[in-house]
């Protein structure tokens, strides 16, 4: 039941960022470009996803456990550190360069496999040598 609940929202997930144009590195790069050919269109996609998301985090309060699993996997900790910062400045220098970020990759495997290979390749890669440094 959890494999299959986690199938359809993935395809949910990624049918979203297909049809919002998360998927298109050209629109991601319009976006970010703000002095220039600034297109303002993402920001209403992200803005759209704050209201069910903050719906999501009142269910979840009240909620004793999820639909499919024993227990919540929160974040034990919500502490800034350098690390976080660190990564939070890769992923947006990552994002403005690549006009991708993980999650529109992967759906973008499925409408440009050849295109968004290289992007993937890169973040496995930068996954891989996080895992050996960091221990």
């Amino acid at each position: 039941m959890r494999m299959l609940i986690a199938l359809i929202a993935g395809m949910l997930f990624g049918a979203g960022l297909t049809l919002s144009g998360m998927t298109d590195p050209h629109r991601v790069r319009a976006f970010l470009d703000i002095f220039g050919d600034w297109d303002p269109t993402l920001a209403f996609v992200m803005g759209g996803a704050i209201i069910p998301m903050a719906i999501a985090w009142r269910i979840q309060r009240r909620a004793e456990r999820p639909f499919a699993d024993a227990s919540f996997a929160l974040p034990d900790t919500v502490k800034i550190d350098a690390q976080l910062v660190l990564g939070s400045i890769l992923f947006g220098v990552g994002w403005g360069l690549g006009g991708l970020c993980p999650g529109p990759a992967v759906a973008g495997l499925a409408l440009a496999p050849i295109a968004v290979a290289p992007f993937l390749a890169s973040l496995l890669a930068g996954m891989a040598l996080h895992r050996l440094t960091s221990r």
